[in-house]
């Protein structure tokens, strides 16, 4: 019966109007990933509002190729012009720019792409594998066991986000809060609206995310020039590296792979932290230490391996718990919940054929940007970063105003854009992390249901502490929260002395 859905879905998968849309998204991605400064969260914010006329499988196949081809594409403009295009590519540039600068551009883009093609393989296998698994543990939760995963995912988030742990977890309270914004489920009272009734159903995520990641990211490139790009000879050498030379890299490849796919699963952990850990294993690893830096494939392909593996692995707690991964995640749970649909694991049992639909979708992007991405080749990225970063801005920029527009074509909503950019902007320049008040308007609602749930039922907070998961989710969370602070002073107190 599985088997038959699963040829089912790929057969509609291979048909010409999804073979567009995928097409279509990997371009995008392709693009978007390697214009410098813009994020595949903000080509999947910009992009997001576009699908709200679509079904829910068309939508998904769309973003997941932006998703992922994106994510590689951040390696282009590290590896021409030493700036990132996503967190992700922070560290590819410090190998793959040096190649770029001995007149090996086009291997070192090689490198990355077969390395970012390898590792959302692994990831992809991964994904297949485990959340069927972990959905069909999770099914057994209940509204406690549920609450205590969110606040484990918002603890984790404060933890994990650049900054303090306490700015992160401000930003997360600030996110909770804006997430019971509208009528409560219960009592029908309005809450935070103002008297205005356009708050009457809440802050809806597509403009806060366009808000968040697309506009502020925009306005923040607007402000600052960028001084680190650097000029990138004409091709001296092979381009394509040589099988041997490919062989010689595949356990490099294979471990970058694995600590992607599983940092990637940690929520808020994200790309960044996976590339540089990849980066630090295979350096420590080496014989040869100090060449890393200087240009050599292998210091491009741990952390473009670790970087694309991150897509699967972030996947999986959306899928499976319904908690965002990364901020891309995020944007793809709005997919979703534009769509009607709570992820987490009643999707396995009540939508399995969406389930099957994203495995599909993510292995056709996979393959796309392998080819597409193989095909382009570097003239025609070099023309795409020829064009001023200002104009890019510029442009993208009336992209967020316009997809804020188009979800419900009211000016309210191209106001809570603005509203949230600006919030954005000042977080940014401020040094507190915007990822957490994301995942707190998102995991806000879910919290808060079955939090009151829970005590409608049991009349007692003492049920977080008598049942064994929730009472250890929420132990590791106040660990979290409280043993780098008790670290941090300690260590302030033993420097005084």
């Amino acid at each position: 019966m599985m088997y038959d859905l699963f040829v089912t879905i790929l057969t509609d998968l291979i048909s010409p109007y999804s073979l567009f849309l995928a097409f279509t998204g990997v371009v995008l991605g392709l693009v978007f990933g390697a214009l410098p400064g813009v994020s595949s969260t903000m080509a999947l914010a910009v992009i997001l509002p576009f699908t709200y006329g679509m079904e829910t499988p068309a939508a998904m196949t769309l973003m997941l190729a932006v998703f992922f081809s994106s994510v590689y594409a951040g390696s282009v403009s590290a590896i021409l012009l030493n700036i990132p295009g996503t967190p992700g590519a922070m560290i590819t540039l410090l190998d793959g720019h040096s190649m770029a600068r001995k007149g090996n551009a086009v291997e070192a883009m090689a490198y990355a792409l077969i390395a970012s093609i390898f590792g959302g393989f692994i990831g992809w296998g991964f994904l297949v594998m485990l959340a069927p698994m972990i959905a069909s543990y999770a099914l057994e939760f209940g509204s406690a066991e549920y609450a205590a995963v969110v606040f484990f995912g918002l603890a984790l988030v404060a933890y994990a986000s650049s900054g303090d742990t306490l700015r992160g977890l401000a930003a997360g309270t600030m996110g909770l809060i804006i997430g019971v914004v509208g009528r409560d489920q219960i009592t029908d009272v309005p809450r935070f609206t103002f008297g205005t009734a356009d708050l009457q159903g809440g802050i809806s995520i597509i403009p806060l995310a366009i808000g968040l990641f697309g506009i502020a990211e925009v306005l923040s490139l607007l402000s600052r020039t960028d001084k680190n790009a650097t000029h990138v000879p004409e091709v001296t050498a092979r381009t394509w590296p040589k099988w041997r030379a490919l062989r010689q890299e595949l356990p490099t490849a294979l471990r970058g792979s694995v600590i992607g796919t599983f940092v990637g699963a940690i929520p808020a952990a994200g790309s960044a932290i996976a590339v540089a850990l990849a980066y630090a294993c295979e350096k420590r690893m080496s014989k040869t230490p100090k060449i890393f830096g200087t240009g050599i494939p292998r210091g491009v392909v741990a952390p473009e391996a670790a970087n694309n593996a991150c897509v699967g692995g972030a996947l999986i707690p959306m899928m499976t718990l319904g908690i965002p991964g990364d901020s891309i995640t995020a944007v793809l749970i709005g997919v979703l919940l534009l769509h009607g649909l709570r992820p987490g694991p009643g999707l396995f049992e009540n939508q399995p054929e969406l389930i099957l639909t994203i495995y599909s979708a993510l292995f056709v992007a996979i393959v796309l940007t392998a080819v597409v991405a193989g095909a382009i080749g570097i003239p025609v990225y070099r023309k795409i970063l020829a064009i001023p970063q200002r104009l890019l801005t510029a442009g993208v920029l009336i992209l967020c105003l316009l997809g804020a527009y188009s979800v419900r074509n009211a000016v309210v909503d191209v106001w809570i854009a603005i509203f949230f950019g600006a919030v954005g902007l000042s977080f940014i320049r401020l040094n507190i992390p915007v990822l957490p008040l994301a995942f707190g308007a998102v995991l806000g609602p879910l919290l808060e249901e079955n939090l009151r749930r829970t005590l409608l039922i049991h009349r007692d907070m003492s049920v977080f502490f008598e049942r064994p998961i929730s009472c250890t989710l929420i132990a590791l969370s106040l660990a979290i929260l409280v043993v780098p602070a008790f670290v941090s002073m300690i260590s302030k107190v033993q420097a005084r002395r």
